[in-house]
């Protein structure tokens, strides 16, 4: 199984590099690359999992209940995704279910973060997809924990996929900088070998990201926009004429503990 996940949020990551951008094309940016996203999922007609900020999903009422009808889960990516406190945890759960009446099951933290997981299955998530079991300079160091899923407590833990070997991560950042060939062979090996695979992408790397203003560096905006469309495009058809199925981190979930 396939499970494609998007983390819809605030693009403020002009402002990790010191760039300017406002709240209101923060929004509008992520808002282009939703759209895009949806509309390449309907085209194959396969289904994903959607971890939405609560300020995202208050600006962009139409849009998650879009991807909602079209059959797509929605989870949490907590309240902000620059600004943090474990309260966010339960509320950002209990917020998203009231404006879109769905069962939130699932959370991932922004940028990966670490979260207690007593705070995770005290605010009553089942699944939390918030490690990359891989060493990121300046990010984290997670090569000892295990490369798929595995239940601590009552919640099961599905980290993003990495290769079997050398743990490459298959991230987006991945996706945007290895030669496309390199990229689905990895992902055909780790589909292979785990029987599963668990990459996600961000709705703003569709959309027109290279603006001086920005700050960002090459590598994080390369194959972004119009070719991060044709590239996912590619990607998405390629998995789908190998008959590869498509599922939701819900689905999954059900599916591992059946």
């Amino acid at each position: 199984m396939v499970l494609l996940s998007f983390d819809i949020e605030e693009f403020d990551m002009p402002l990790e590099y010191k760039g300017e951008i406002s709240f209101e094309k923060q929004i509008s940016i992520s808002q282009e690359g939703l759209q895009k996203i949806l509309d390449i999922l309907k085209k194959y007609g396969v289904k994903a999992t959607f971890f939405s900020t609560v300020v995202f999903a208050e600006h962009s009422r139409s849009l998650i209940e879009r991807l909602l009808k079209e059959g797509h889960e929605l989870a949490s990516h907590t309240w902000f995704h620059s600004d943090f406190e474990e309260k966010h945890l339960k509320e950002s759960k209990e917020k998203l279910e009231e404006l879109f009446s769905t069962t939130i099951t699932g959370l991932r933290m922004p940028r990966m973060m670490q979260v207690s997981n007593n705070a995770v299955e005290n605010a009553g998530y089942v699944y939390n997809s918030s490690i990359n079991p891989t060493y990121l300079p300046g990010r984290y160091n997670n090569l000892k924990v295990s490369r798929t899923y595995f239940s601590e407590g009552n919640v099961i833990q599905i980290p993003a996929s990495v290769s079997p070997n050398f743990r490459i991560p298959l991230f987006w950042l991945s996706f945007h900088n290895f030669p496309l060939s390199f990229y689905k062979k990895i992902a055909l090996d780790t589909l292979k070998k785990d029987k599963y695979l668990n990459i996600y992408f961000h709705p703003w790397e569709f959309a027109d990201i290279k603006d001086e203003a920005f700050k960002l560096p090459g590598f994080t905006v390369k194959n972004s926009g119009k070719d991060m469309v044709e590239r996912f495009d590619e990607f998405v058809e390629w998995l789908t004429k190998k008959g590869y199925s498509f599922g939701t981190f819900q689905e999954f979930q059900k599916k591992i503990e059946s």
